[in-house]
């Protein structure tokens, strides 16, 4: 485990990223997009249980225009707020964002060690960054968990082109009903989208150690996401 360095396709500098490799040495690749805090040691864990189960797990830092390196907890008041202060600031600037992910996702299908096919999941931020990941990059599969505001771009479900899944927490405090109804609708229709909604638990369900934590919801989407990947990477 080990952070590499990877050079931004617009020219603006080299951005770092956590990577996490098999016991093998080699396997497909997965792109892990992180939350409001940073590739931070939640992140970094994910990275490392994708590693233990035969991927070569990535996670770029994506706040590295803005301020590089930052790794929160969402244990203080005050990290919460640097937090909302660091999302408020990438939000227009979030194509750049996207733009990062993509490149990502050459740089990892280029590593010698990489099978060639590369998938992305994404927490929160990362939910939303997954979700635009399988609209505008070529991503061989994509999972979001608890995605927020994207249903100010559910036009963009038309460049999706490889398997994705979506899960939603029927209470999430970001993502209010009737958010969830306008992606029901848009995103139901499309042959290569799954939506998974998961009643009784709030946004972050999955962040072990989080307020908001659901084993049962957890396990049931990590093993939804572990069978997506287990189909279209391996």
């Amino acid at each position: 485990m080990t952070d590499i360095s990877i050079s931004a396709s617009d020219g603006g500098g080299e951005f770092t990223a956590y990577c996490a490799r098999p016991a093998s040495g080699s396997g497909p690749g997965v792109v892990v997009l992180q939350e409001i805090f940073g590739v931070n040691q939640v992140i970094r864990d994910l990275c490392d249980g994708f590693a233990a189960n035969g991927y070569i797990a990535v996670a770029p830092d994506l706040f590295w225009r803005i301020e590089p390196g930052v790794s929160l907890t969402d244990k203080s008041q005050k990290e919460w707020d640097k937090a909302f202060e660091l999302m408020n600031n990438f939000l227009p600037h979030f194509d750049k964002g996207v733009s990062d992910i993509a490149t990502t996702i050459s740089h990892v299908r280029s590593m010698k060690e990489c099978s060639n096919k590369v998938g992305t999941v994404g927490y929160c931020l990362g939910g939303s960054l997954a979700y635009a990941a399988a609209c505008h990059t070529d991503a061989d599969a994509c999972a979001g968990y608890y995605p927020v505001q994207i249903e100010d771009s559910l036009d963009l479900s038309s460049g999706i082109k490889n398997p994705t899944i979506l899960h939603i927490a029927e209470n999430d405090s970001f993502c209010p009903p009737e958010a969830q109804d306008k992606i029901k609708e848009a995103l139901e229709p499309n042959e290569y989208v799954t939506l998974y909604s998961y009643s009784g638990v709030d946004h972050a369900f999955a962040r072990a150690g989080g307020d908001n934590f659901d084993v049962n919801a957890a396990t049931t989407a990590n093993e939804r996401t572990a069978a997506l990947f287990a189909s279209n990477l391996k």
